[in-house]
């Protein structure tokens, strides 16, 4: 049994001193100065600053379409890319840059709204992007009166 036990801590011995390298050793450093480039360029992502995120169309008359620009400039550090914009409605289209912004530069998301629904409307408008919240959310509004429906007011 004292054989047993000494031959196997002599095996586990050679085993687990054999294996010792310097394990600083085995770090290349051309992977180093990658993993850096690579953590820098991470760093540096887009801003997208809209000038105003809600716009207001007014009183208009039903299926008067109308159209407004949303102004926007990439304060970030990084080219601007919109993936998608998307509206809560089909008549509501949304007609985003395809070019990437530069950081610095601006552009415009023209919003067209064919005049739809009735009273108080209001639509939400995602544009998607490369930026670190990943997408940006805006809104118009009208309120729109029926076809050939009297103005709202006093009257005389």
């Amino acid at each position: 049994m004292k054989k047993i036990v000494l031959i196997v801590g002599l095996v586990s011995m050679v085993a687990f001193t054999s294996c010792k390298e310097n394990a600083s050793s085995k770090i290349k450093s051309d992977n180093v100065a990658e993993a850096a480039e690579r953590d820098e360029a991470a760093k540096a992502v887009p801003v997208m600053s809209f000038e105003k995120a809600e716009h207001d169309f007014g009183t208009i008359e039903q299926g008067t379409p109308q159209e407004t620009v949303f102004k926007f400039t990439n304060t970030g550090n990084a080219p601007l890319i919109i993936t998608d914009a998307k509206s809560s409605c089909g008549c509501t289209v949304p007609n985003p840059p395809k070019d990437p912004i530069a950081p610095g530069e601006s552009g415009e998301l023209k919003i067209n709204f064919n005049g739809s629904g009735q009273n108080q409307v209001t639509k939400t408008i995602t544009v998607t992007a490369n930026t670190e919240k990943g997408s940006e959310l805006l809104r118009i509004k009208a309120f729109v009166n029926p076809k050939g429906a009297a103005p709202l007011g006093p009257v005389k």
